[in-house]
């Protein structure tokens, strides 16, 4: 099966995955498909970006977490400065949050990173075409857990607090008073039922909701 671009070239595709040997495992098996060309590889988001500003692929496959700029960040920015390349997320680390934010960001393919090569290259080729293609099994996943109970900036102050920030410093970071900073994290522990700031930032990077 084939699904060249309209001018009967190859589908430009850019790979993205810090995990060197799984990237040149898929740059290798791809690479036999006769109507797919991989004209870029980038080890973190940051090269994952500059190389797509350079070599402007069709379809860019993003590994979710990376180095620097995670994979959907990528996706939002190519979204704004590449409208014409399609933004595709695998991952080994499929949670509920993650696949909502990748849809909100104009992602058009998300897929675990179990799938065979040649079912990448199908659905390279799907969102290459315009199509959406998300794994069933994160789909139903994604659908039974629900929304994050989190405001934005209760997410926003939790990914501060991540790396065990003190309130001082995150208020001054959020340019909100300390006090401010405390409430609103005391309430995103509560809803998520940790016992402080730390465990709540635990749980909600799990659910994907960071």
């Amino acid at each position: 099966m084939t699904d060249r671009t309209p001018g009967g070239q190859p589908i430009r595709v850019m790979l993205a995955d810090d995990e060197h040997l799984i990237r040149g495992a898929l740059v290798a098996l791809l690479g036999l498909e006769d109507d797919l060309q991989v004209v870029a590889e980038a080890a973190s988001g940051t090269e994952a970006l500059a190389m797509a500003r350079a070599h402007r692929p069709d379809v860019a496959v993003l590994d979710l977490q990376m180095p620097g700029v995670d994979g959907v960040t990528v996706a939002t920015s190519l979204r704004a400065e590449l409208p014409l390349c399609r933004s595709m997320i695998v991952t080994g680390h499929g949670r509920p949050g993650h696949l909502k934010r990748a849809l909100e960001a104009g992602v058009r393919g998300f897929v675990p990173k179990t799938v065979s090569a040649q079912r990448l290259a199908e659905i390279i080729r799907t969102v290459h075409g315009g199509s959406r293609y998300v794994d069933p099994e994160l789909a139903a996943d994604a659908i039974s857990a629900g929304d994050s109970p989190l405001t934005a900036r209760e997410a926003e102050l939790l990914e501060l607090a991540e790396d065990g920030a003190p309130i001082a410093e995150i208020a001054e970071r959020a340019a909100l008073t300390p006090g401010t900073v405390r409430n609103y994290l005391s309430a995103a522990a509560a809803k998520l039922g940790a016992e402080n700031r730390h465990a709540a930032a635990r749980i909600a990077r799990a659910q994907g909701w960071l």
